[in-house]
C-alpha cells in the first residue's frame, strides 16, 4: 500500500526538476525540428537525450539512463554528427522534393506517432503504476532485461534494423564511388593553362615581418590585400583579417621619414663644407 501511494505521490524536489528540465527538453526538441543547420540540430537532439537520461536516472532507472548517455547520446548522437559532417548538409541545401509524396508521408507517420503517444499517456493514466519497488525487484537490469526480450522484443528489433539501416545508408552516403580516370598532375597544368588560369603556384597568405597567420591577406606593392593569398573557404566566410589599413599607414609613415631624411642629406653637405673653410 506505502508503494503504490508513493507510485502517485510527487515530491517538491521532483516536481520542480520535471518542471525545469521538461521545459528545457521541449525547447531543445522544437530547436531540433527548426535549426536552419543541422549540426546544431543534432547538438540540441543530444541535449534532449542527456536531459531523458536524467529523468531516467530520478525514477530509478539507473541501466536506461546510463545507456541512454553512452549509447544514444555518446555513440548514435555522434554518428549523426560525423555523417553531417562528411555528406556536407547545410542550410543552402535544395528543398526540392526527390521523392514524390516524401512530404505527405511524413505528415502521415508524424500523425501515427501523435497517435501513439496519446495511447501511451491514456494508458498510463487509467492504469494503475506498479511502483519502483515491484518494478526493480529483481534489479533494475534484469527487470529492463524481461521487459525487452518478452513483451516489447518485436519493437526492440525493429529498432536495431532502423539504426542498422541508418548506418548503412550514412555509409552509402559518404562512399562516392569514382566513375572516370583521375587525371595526372601533367594534365591538370594543361587544362588549367587551356582555360586561363593562375597557372603558377599561388603566392602565400600573410605580411612579410609582420604576420604569417592564413587568415591574412598578402599585400600588392600599393598596399592593397591580393585575394588569391588566403583560401576560398576563408573568403567566402568572412573569416579574413584585413590589415592593408595598418600597412598603407605605416607605408605613409615610412615615406615621409625618409622625404625627412632625404631633406637633411641634402642640407648637411654644405654646412659641413663651410665649417671646413671656418677651421682653415
Amino acid at each position: 500500500m506505502t508503494a503504490q501511494l508513493a507510485a502517485y505521490s510527487t515530491s517538491t524536489g521532483e516536481a520542480f526538476q520535471f518542471w525545469v528540465l521538461g521545459t528545457v527538453a521541449v525547447i531543445g526538441a522544437l530547436c531540433t525540428v527548426f535549426m536552419k543547420k543541422a549540426v546544431h540540430s543534432a547538438l540540441c537532439l543530444a541535449g534532449t537525450m542527456i536531459i531523458l537520461a536524467v529523468f531516467y536516472l530520478a525514477n530509478g532507472a539507473y541501466f536506461l539512463g546510463i545507456v541512454q548517455i553512452v549509447v544514444y547520446t555518446g555513440a548514435i548522437m555522434m554518428l549523426f554528427l560525423f555523417v553531417v559532417m562528411l555528406v556536407g548538409v547545410t542550410a543552402a541545401d535544395s528543398l526540392k522534393e526527390t521523392i514524390k509524396g516524401q512530404r505527405w508521408l511524413a505528415l502521415l507517420c508524424g500523425l501515427g506517432f501523435g497517435v501513439l503517444l496519446i495511447g501511451g499517456i491514456g494508458h498510463a493514466s487509467l492504469h494503475e503504476f506498479n511502483g519502483l519497488t515491484e518494478a526493480n525487484a529483481n534489479g533494475n537490469v534484469e527487470g529492463l532485461a524481461a521487459l525487452i526480450f518478452t513483451k516489447y522484443v518485436f519493437a526492440f528489433e525493429i529498432t536495431g534494423a532502423l539504426l542498422i539501416t541508418a548506418a548503412v545508408g550514412a555509409m552509402v552516403l559518404t562512399h562516392r564511388e569514382r566513375t572516370e580516370r583521375a587525371k595526372t598532375q601533367r594534365e591538370l597544368a594543361e587544362q588549367r593553362v587551356r582555360e586561363g588560369k593562375h597557372v603558377p603556384p599561388l603566392p602565400a597568405p600573410g605580411v612579410y615581418a609582420r604576420h604569417n597567420a592564413v587568415d591574412i591577406a598578402g599585400l600588392l606593392p600599393d598596399g592593397t590585400p591580393s585575394d588569391l593569398t588566403v583560401s576560398k573557404t576563408l573568403r567566402e566566410r568572412g573569416q579574413i583579417r584585413d590589415v592593408s589599413t595598418e600597412a598603407l599607414n605605416d607605408l605613409k609613415a615610412l615615406e615621409q621619414r625618409a622625404e625627412e631624411r632625404l631633406q637633411r642629406a641634402a642640407i648637411e653637405p654644405p654646412n659641413f663644407k663651410r665649417a671646413e673653410e671656418a677651421s682653415k
